[in-house]
């Protein structure tokens, strides 16, 4: 089942901001996130706050297009009040659960309402989350035409005894279809592969790289397997039903996938992510580790202005509740000191590819580069400021795959 939300400080019913949010908001950029909390099944390993049928508590997925465009409008009104500029959205995610589980015509009112509220800036980045099962070429198409630049495809693997493990419901054959009939739509394709399921091996790790690839895709993503606790699959551990992940084959695993896409013209650029040019890369996650502000609507999600977070009430029922009666969908939110937000930043940035600025780290801190250096964790000749050239934290092969290592490193 879904993970319990986090505690924080009340969240005002209006939804109102502190005045600090407008502070520098006009040199951030601004983005909005729609979770759609729905599946057809809950996959094993999975924790994310997602509901299938049985699961709603009487509320109906019919009813959540107007609910979500409810929050888009409230949101706009909250942020006017706080003072923040005008920015227009420059990129919109739909996550989920399964996005494409609503009608194409849903996701489509639910983007013109982002774009009636806030604008769309010249080549908005606008994605959708699919999985191969919930789309075919009609509703792709229907999708370009609403203004949608990005499909997202929960592949995960090609390999039929994994995706049983995983309790994925597509059929391996069914991903270079919808990839195909994307691209034909004109949209930028993406797929994303999960690696260290309990029994796959290197071999079959391998063999949905190279599935991934023959789609040619725009980005790839390949995300090591996380046993969350109070998932099924942690249950089936538990009982050694499977095997336990294997952090040894996990990093042949990256090794392999980095190598495969390095040499099929794919960059790097953020831990767990690469794409077949900078043009191709999600603005939108960049936006997460990079510390801008984004709206998040949706039971559970979370979102992020100028220091300030906030998280939705997790229900679907919940959520529907507090928008029949007009008021704010927050949980809880936190206000995050300076200290927080430098902490964060040198978390997040480490894990990219541009790297984090030398500069934001404390004397103390600096005082750490060298060993990263000799210990092959940070690349040396960025590390160094050269002229017409800043110092810059960036993680090297082995620095991403010991990412925590390096953090914890640097902040003692």
């Amino acid at each position: 089942m879904p993970s319990i939300l986090p505690e924080g400080d009340p969240a005002p019913a209006d939804g109102s901001l502190p005045a600090s949010v407008a502070d520098g908001a006009a040199g951030r950029s601004f983005g909005v996130y729609v979770h759609v909390p729905y599946c057809r099944v809950r996959c094993g390993y999975c924790d994310f706050n997602t509901y299938t049928a049985s699961e709603l508590g009487g509320t109906s997925r019919a009813d959540y297009a107007a609910q979500a465009q409810w929050e888009l409008r409230f949101g706009a009104e909250v942020m006017r009040r706080a003072g923040l500029p005008d920015r227009r959205v420059a990129t919109v995610f739909f996550g989920g659960g399964t996005p494409t589980l609503l009608p194409a015509d849903d996701l489509a009112a639910l983007l013109s309402t982002v774009r009636e509220e806030w604008g769309l800036a010249p080549g908005a980045e606008v994605t959708t989350e699919a999985n191969p099962d919930s789309v075919d070429e009609a509703y792709l198409a229907r999708l370009a035409e609403a203004g949608f630049t990005r499909v997202s495809f929960g592949m995960q693997s090609a390999v039929p005894h994994v995706l049983r493990t995983l309790d994925r419901t597509h059929a391996p054959e069914r991903v270079p279809l919808v990839t195909r009939w994307a691209r034909e739509a004109g949209l930028d394709v993406s797929v994303d592969l999960i690696y260290g399921t309990p029994g796959e091996s290197l071999a079959d790790w391998e063999r949905s790289i190279d599935a991934a690839l023959a789609t040619e895709p725009d980005h790839v993503s390949a995300y090591a397997l996380i046993v969350e606790p109070g998932t099924k699959l942690a249950a089936q551990i538990r009982r050694g039903e499977v095997p336990e992940p294997d952090e040894d084959l996990h990093a042949e695993m990256y090794e392999l996938a980095d190598a495969r896409f390095s040499a099929a013209g794919f960059d790097w650029y953020e831990i767990s992510n690469w794409a077949r040019g900078e043009e191709h890369r999600s603005r939108h996650n960049l936006a997460y580790w990079t510390g801008e502000d984004w709206w998040a609507a949706g039971p559970g999600a979370h979102s992020h202005i100028g220091g300030v977070r906030w998280w939705n009430v997790k229900h679907p029922g919940a959520y529907a509740q507090r928008i029949a009666a007009g008021i704010s969908p927050a949980h809880a939110r936190e206000t995050l000191s300076e200290a927080a937000r430098r902490e964060e930043r040198i978390l997040l940035e480490t894990r990219i590819a541009a790297g984090l600025p030398a500069e934001v780290l404390l004397p103390a801190e600096r005082r750490a580069i060298p060993e990263l250096i000799a210990n092959g964790l940070i690349d040396g000749r960025s590390a160094i400021a050269a002229p017409g050239r800043a110092a810059r934290v960036i993680p090297t092969l082995r620095g991403r795959l010991l990412a925590d290592s390096v953090v914890h490193r640097l902040l003692g």
